[in-house]
């Protein structure tokens, strides 16, 4: 039975110093996939460099824009120049891609994340590469993935991936940011995502979108979903390779959980942006996280936000700590209103993520 993997590439490893399609490295990566197919891996490309590709054709040297309706103009540019590149890139292999543009609705409605996942089980039947990148030309700015890191583990657990690879322009999660700290080292292998980790991913690239904080969030949804996620560096030669040989052995490794989440709790936790934060006590912590129950009103204690009925909330203990996130069985007037036994949040719609 074949395995899959998502394989990602940031704008800065995607892009040259001209902004214009890495050709060499397109080139390359597609020879290893290629190579890793022989090994019974089916391979999804998720590629960002269009906006960097778009202005580096029509820009003319001046800095890239902040403004949004420009922005989605010049992917639009961009977008094709990138898949033409990718094409020609894998046609050396013998292989066709075929292109595939999503959008968060494609994830959050049922209707079309099942038809999403057929397409890919479609093409990867054909023998085609999918290669994935955000709508970004039509893409709402209050309605998008924000980086293609996050779109990457969607995908993986929409196509059922067994391995995400996101490749960017460092060696991996280093300890500190080396730009600061000298003795910065490679963590190898992280069990679980937590605080400490969360401090020193640090912020966002120039070229891209995302950063090391954006690779720590998808790699966690990975490791929810059940699917193995390695950050490391583009510019290693042989990089699938030897994380095909030996994962642990080449930037950081993030283990899976065993028991992942359901497509509709991975929906949840992670595809919705939640409309409000609740704060709750010690006992309603106790009887989410300890006896499975569902979040009553009476162990509310604070409300940040508003929120209405199917809107998704995220719960905090006490001291601040995320608890988990979940849908909303009341509005944040009803919750305001309401009796201590109203349920707030019912455990069948509730995700834990502490």
């Amino acid at each position: 039975m074949s395995r899959r993997i998502v394989v990602k590439v940031g704008s800065s490893s995607v892009t040259g110093p001209d902004g214009l399609p890495n050709t060499d490295l397109l080139m390359a990566l597609a020879g290893e996939l290629e190579s890793l197919r022989a090994d019974g891996w089916e391979a999804v490309v998720v590629s960002s460099g269009a906006v960097a590709a778009g202005w580096a054709t029509i820009g003319g040297g001046e800095d890239r824009p902040t403004d949004v309706a420009v922005l989605q103009a010049v992917s639009a540019v961009g977008q094709h120049r990138l898949m033409s590149t990718w094409a020609s890139a894998f046609e050396a292999q013998g292989r066709t891609v075929g292109q595939v543009l999503l959008a968060p609705h494609d994830f959050t409605d049922r209707r079309q994340y099942l038809h999403a996942r057929q397409t890919f089980s479609t093409l990867l039947s054909l023998g085609v590469v999918p290669v994935v990148n955000e709508n970004d030309a039509v893409a709402d700015d209050e309605i998008r993935f924000g980086d293609n890191d996050r779109l990457a583990a969607l995908v993986s657990h929409l196509v059922g991936a067994d391995r995400l690879v996101m490749l960017t322009d460092a060696p991996g999660l280093l300890t500190a940011d080396p730009r600061l700290d000298q003795e910065a080292s490679l963590i190898e292998i992280v069990t679980e995502v937590d605080a400490s980790l969360e401090a020193v991913a640090g912020g966002t690239t120039g070229v891209g979108s995302g950063g090391m904080a954006s690779k720590l969030a998808a790699a966690r949804i990975a490791s929810f979903s059940g699917v193995e996620a390695v950050i490391a560096d583009a510019r290693l030669e042989g990089v699938l390779t030897l994380i095909d040989a030996n994962p642990r052995t080449v930037g950081t490794t993030f283990v899976a959980r065993q028991h992942d989440l359901s497509a509709r709790r991975l929906w949840i936790a992670f595809a919705v942006a939640p409309a409000a934060h609740l704060r709750v006590d010690a006992g309603a912590q106790a009887a989410l996280v300890d006896r499975g129950g569902s979040l009553l009103a009476a162990g509310v204690s604070e409300v940040t936000g508003a929120f209405l009925e199917g809107d998704a909330v995220e719960i905090h203990g006490s001291d601040g700590s995320l608890v988990g996130k979940g849908l909303a069985r009341c509005s944040a007037e009803e919750l305001e209103a309401g009796v201590g036994s109203l349920v707030v949040v019912h455990r069948d719609d509730l995700v834990l993520l502490g």
